[in-house]
């Protein structure tokens, strides 16, 4: 499989905060300012830190990987996945089992709102001139050598796509992958194998 060209850099973003006077599991936003004592329950101290934390280690990653597995609004994809990481942080406090959850969590937003497409685009015809349009941000995450290879792993079923995107891209390990995928180990091997066979003949036939 030929290796993905050098990805540029997303713009660093503010860290993320919730929304002030709308109470404590309201969506964060970048940069918000609170007043001080707005957060006096420790535990808040601590999932503000926590979710900030996160948005800025795993943001760029998180959009990437969306961007890879073909959602449409990659940006609405991991903005939700962090809200749901934000209403849940009480349970998810160990870093890596947050970053475990947040991957999982875009990675079922995806195949959730790809689903959805499907079955709306089978009971609603719509004209070639409407066909969705990449954000500039999506569009600046994939070089030029890149967009050929990512339209024919596009055509992969989803399961396959994940497993390829998740091990080639992401560089992680079989169980983390099953993790993500809430798959057994064996089937990831397997949506990997065939995932791969499928996309070298489909690169072998646009040549």
């Amino acid at each position: 499989m030929p290796a993905p060209a050098a990805e540029p850099q997303v713009p660093h973003a503010e860290p993320l905060v919730p929304r002030p006077g709308l109470g404590p599991d309201s969506p964060p936003v970048p940069g918000a300012a609170l007043p001080p004592g707005a957060l006096g329950d420790p535990v808040d101290v601590e999932r503000e830190a926590g979710v900030a934390r996160l948005f800025e280690l795993h943001y760029s990653s998180m959009l990437r990987l969306a961007v890879l597995l073909g959602a449409d609004d990659p940006e609405n994809v991991v903005a939700e996945a962090y809200y749901q990481i934000y209403r849940k942080w009480r349970r998810l406090r160990d870093a890596e089992a947050a970053e475990a959850y947040l991957r999982s969590t875009v990675c079922n937003l995806t195949r959730m709102r790809i689903r959805h497409l499907q079955v709306a685009r089978r009971h609603v015809e719509t004209p070639a001139a409407e066909e969705p349009v990449a954000s500039a941000e999506s569009t600046a995450l994939l070089h030029d050598d890149q967009r050929v290879l990512i339209e024919a792993l596009q055509q992969l079923p989803a399961r396959q796509r994940e497993a390829l995107v998740l091990r080639h891209w992401l560089g992680l390990k079989e169980s983390e992958i099953a993790a993500a995928m809430g798959i057994s180990c064996g089937s990831v091997k397997t949506h990997t194998a065939r995932g791969l066979a499928a996309l070298t003949q489909a690169m072998e036939a646009r040549r």
